[in-house]
C-alpha cells in the first residue's frame, strides 16, 4: 500500500497548493470575540435591569449562548492543533466539527425559546422604552457586527457556527432598537414579538444548514466540492492505470479532504514506474482539493469487486482463504 500526504505540506508541486491541507483557524480572533462578548453581556444586563426591558434581557440571554459557543469553538481550535497520537491517529480536527454541531443545535433551541417568548408577548405586550434600552442594544449591535463580520470570511464550519451566533445576536439587538423606536413613536407594543419571530426564523434557517454540513462530515460523506466521477476519471487518466475501485473520499474536518482507493495497474510496471504513477495521481488529486491520499496498487489477479464503490459485502479473498483452508484440511486426512 502506498500512503502519501507529502503534497499536503507544501513541498510538492510549485502551484501554491500548500493550504489545501492546512486550514489556519483564527484562534486570536476567537479569543478576542470571547472576551468582548463579556462586555456586551454586562452592558445589556445592566441596561435591561435599569430599563425593565424584557427584550434587552432576552438579548443578553442570547449573548450568554454566544459566549458558550465562542468558548467551545475556541477550545476546539486549540484541541485541533494537538499532534496526532496512537489513540487519535488523525489528530483532534473533528473536535471543531463536534463544537459546530453543538453550537448549531443550540441555535435551533434558542430559536424555539424566542418563538415561545414572542407568543407570550402577543398575549400580553410588554411596555418597553428608555434610553438604557437603546444604549444596551446599540452596544450589542455594534460589537456583534464588528466580531461577526470580521470572522465571516473564514471558510471553517466551526468558525461559521460561532459567527452565526454573533450575527443572530446582532439581528436581535437591531430588532430591539427598531422595536423600541417604533414603540416610542406609535405605542404599538406588538412590534416587539413580531421582530422576535423574524429573528427566530433567521437564526433557525442558518443553524439547520450548519447541522446538515456537520452531519455530512461526521457521516464521512463525500465533500460537496468533490465530484467522485471526476476523481475516478483523473486517477484512470494516469498512464498505466487500468481501473479504480474501493474509492472513498471524505472530510477529516472542513477544508481537509482525504481519499483512499485501490488502483489496478497493467502488471508490467516496475516499482520505480509505479512510484511515478503514484506521484502523478497525488498531483491530480491535489488539483481536485484532496491533500491526503492512500492508494493501494494491485494487478488484475488481485481479488476485488469490479465496482468503483465498495458495497460493504464480504471481500472475495476471504472466500479464497476459506477454500485454501478446506483444501489443506482435506489433504491432512
Amino acid at each position: 500500500m502506498s500512503h502519501s500526504h507529502h503534497h499536503a505540506h507544501g513541498h510538492g508541486h510549485s502551484h501554491g497548493h500548500g493550504d489545501v491541507f492546512h486550514s489556519h483557524a483564527p484562534i486570536g480572533k476567537m479569543k478576542q470575540a470571547f472576551f468582548l462578548s463579556f462586555i456586551i453581556l454586562a452592558v445589556e444586563v445592566v441596561g435591561g435591569l435599569i430599563s425593565h426591558s424584557l427584550a434587552l434581557l432576552s438579548d443578553a440571554g442570547h449573548v450568554l449562548t454566544d459566549i458558550a459557543a465562542i468558548g467551545l469553538s475556541w477550545y476546539a481550535m486549540k484541541q485541533s492543533l494537538k499532534a496526532p497520537s496512537e489513540g487519535y491517529t488523525f489528530g483532534y480536527h473533528r473536535s471543531g466539527i463536534l463544537a459546530a454541531f453543538i453550537n448549531a443545535v443550540s441555535l435551533i433551541l434558542i430559536a424555539f425559546v424566542i418563538l415561545w417568548e414572542a407568543i407570550q408577548r402577543f398575549q400580553s405586550p410588554q411596555e418597553v422604552g428608555s434610553t438604557w434600552m437603546f444604549i444596551g442594544a446599540g452596544v450589542g449591535l455594534v460589537m456583534n457586527l464588528y466580531l461577526g463580520l470580521g470572522l465571516s470570511k473564514e471558510d471553517n464550519v466551526n468558525v461559521k457556527s460561532a459567527v452565526l451566533h454573533m450575527l443572530g445576536d446582532a439581528a436581535a439587538s437591531a430588532g430591539v432598537i427598531v422595536g423600541g423606536i417604533v414603540i416610542h413613536f406609535t405605542g404599538w407594543y406588538v412590534v416587539d414579538p413580531i421582530l422576535s419571530v423574524l429573528i427566530a426564523f433567521l437564526i433557525a434557517y442558518g443553524a439547520i444548514g450548519l447541522v446538515r454540513d456537520t452531519i455530512r462530515i461526521l457521516m464521512e460523506a463525500t465533500p460537496k466540492d468533490v465530484d467522485l466521477k471526476k476523481v475516478a476519471e483523473a486517477i484512470q487518466g494516469v498512464e498505466g492505470v487500468r481501473g479504480v475501485h474501493d474509492l472513498h473520499v471524505w472530510s477529516i474536518t472542513s477544508g481537509k479532504n482525504a481519499l483512499c482507493c485501490h488502483v489496478t495497474l497493467d502488471g508490467t510496471a516496475t516499482i520505480g514506474g509505479s512510484q511515478a504513477m503514484l506521484r502523478e495521481i497525488e498531483h491530480r488529486l491535489l488539483h481536485l482539493g484532496i491533500g491526503h491520499c492512500t492508494v493501494q496498487m494491485e494487478d488484475d489477479g488481485h481479488p476485488h469487486a469490479k465496482t468503483m464503490l465498495c458495497d460493504g459485502s464480504e471481500p472475495a479473498h476471504d472466500h479464497h482463504h476459506a477454500r485454501v483452508a478446506e483444501t489443506a484440511h482435506g489433504h491432512a486426512h
